[in-house]
């Protein structure tokens, strides 16, 4: 018998950390096109391919070319470059309003906007979200009033969850957005078991989850997976791969072995992997997936291949754990210029026209930001504590009142 082989623990690392010169040549980037689109109604054992490819429509000249080009109109698009902007604005000035000390934390998703913009913009009205923290475009996209964002960032006496959530945990049921959580697995469990409900019920309404790639590795995944697999749940699992949770690269969550939207296959349910920078890319992919949900033919996981500009939070430096340069060299662009290089392409758009939005887009936030700092902001304004003792129990047992009295309220 040969001498036993010692045995080694692989260890995944970045492959590049400060210092050095970024690279992304480990990510397969398909050209623009290549990636087929199945008939809707396709079985997911003749799918098994596309977790490899990945769906992408607009080239470097900003066309829109291949067989998943979205049937959406001009207008469409412009509002949608319009809510990226806003987003980006809106965040920039909030990031801003964090340093001055008029909230504890803010969270961006500079890079990330065409996500939930797109997503927002394609899915119905009473379709439910069960978002992260990236994904603020949705409101945006929505016209969710900013005012209001900014009292709940805030944390002040006009806080539409009446200090009940921290910082930038939207709740927002009216526009198709779920209570938001910080335990970011969870979203996927929850939005599997709404879209069940809502099969159950018969109803017509499909609902979609998110998470980053990082909330792969946790068990929330796999038993949501099981769930939306066995009983058929019209959802749609969106896993947003921006290469870093928080200060961890992708590859501990497995990105060196295999695709995020491969780990669809394990569960006998189709994957996309989208280029998660091309509007166009994220309208047409969730509409083919929402397609499958409404017929019945259940989930679909999809992965957005996409980078993270900003840090994790405002409690985050990346220059500790990333080279400086590595958001301008990713190979997938910024989905705000690529998606305006595609309307001027198509004489719907021009410079001109696009500083005259960002000058507008910047005076509606600092209104907004106006409104919300007359009502204060972090320690000068704050709900009133008797909301404590509200919407707790339908109605107050002896304890509440107890409590309530001993504070004379």
């Amino acid at each position: 018998m040969d001498d036993p082989v010692e045995l080694s623990l692989h260890i995944p690392a970045p492959l590049a950390r400060p210092g050095d010169r970024p690279t992304f040549d480990h990510i397969d980037i398909p050209a623009v096109g290549a990636t087929r689109r199945p008939n809707v109604e396709a079985q997911e054992p003749e799918m098994r391919d596309l977790p490899y490819g990945m769906v992408r429509v607009l080239d470097d000249d900003g066309r829109a070319v291949g067989p998943w080009v979205p049937q959406v109109d001009r207008e469409f698009l412009r509002r949608g470059l319009r809510a990226m902007v806003q987003t980006r604005t809106f965040e920039d000035r909030m990031f801003r309003a964090h340093r001055q000390g008029k909230t504890s934390f803010f969270m961006k998703s500079t890079g990330e906007e065409a996500i939930g913009v797109a997503q927002s913009m394609t899915l119905a009205a009473d379709d439910m979200c069960f978002p992260t923290y990236r994904v603020q475009g949705w409101l945006i996209a929505r016209g969710y009033p900013l005012v209001d964002m900014i009292n709940q960032i805030y944390s002040n006496a006009h806080d539409p969850l009446k200090g009940r959530q921290l910082p930038i945990l939207y709740s927002a049921r009216d526009y198709g957005f779920y209570s938001l959580s910080g335990n970011v697995g969870s979203r996927f469990g929850h939005a599997v078991g709404w879209a069940m409900a809502s099969a159950f019920m018969k109803d017509h309404r499909i609902a979609i989850g998110y998470i980053g790639e990082g909330t792969t590795a946790e068990g929330d995944f796999h038993e949501a997976l099981t769930f939306a697999a066995v009983y058929r749940a019209p959802v749609i699992l969106a896993i947003t791969n921006n290469q870093w949770a928080i200060s961890t690269f992708s590859g501990i969550a497995g990105a060196d072995q295999t695709t995020f939207a491969a780990k669809a296959i394990g569960y006998g349910l189709p994957g996309l992997r989208v280029d998660g920078n091309d509007f166009l890319a994220v309208v047409a992919a969730t509409q083919w997936a929402a397609e499958r949900a409404r017929k019945n033919l259940g989930a679909t996981l999809i992965e957005f291949v996409t980078y993270r500009v900003s840090g994790h939070s405002t409690s985050d430096d990346p220059t500790k754990y990333r080279p400086t340069d590595e958001p301008a060299l990713w190979p997938l662009g910024d989905p705000i210029e690529r998606l305006k290089q595609h309307l001027i392409g198509l004489g719907e758009w021009s410079d001109e026209r696009h500083d005259q939005m960002q000058s507008e887009l910047t005076e509606t936030v600092r209104s907004a930001q106006r409104e919300a700092d007359a009502v204060g902001a972090l320690g000068q304004s704050k709900p009133s504590v008797r909301e404590m003792f509200e919407d707790v129990f339908k109605e107050p047992d002896w304890r509440i009142i107890e409590q309530r009295r001993e504070l004379g309220i």
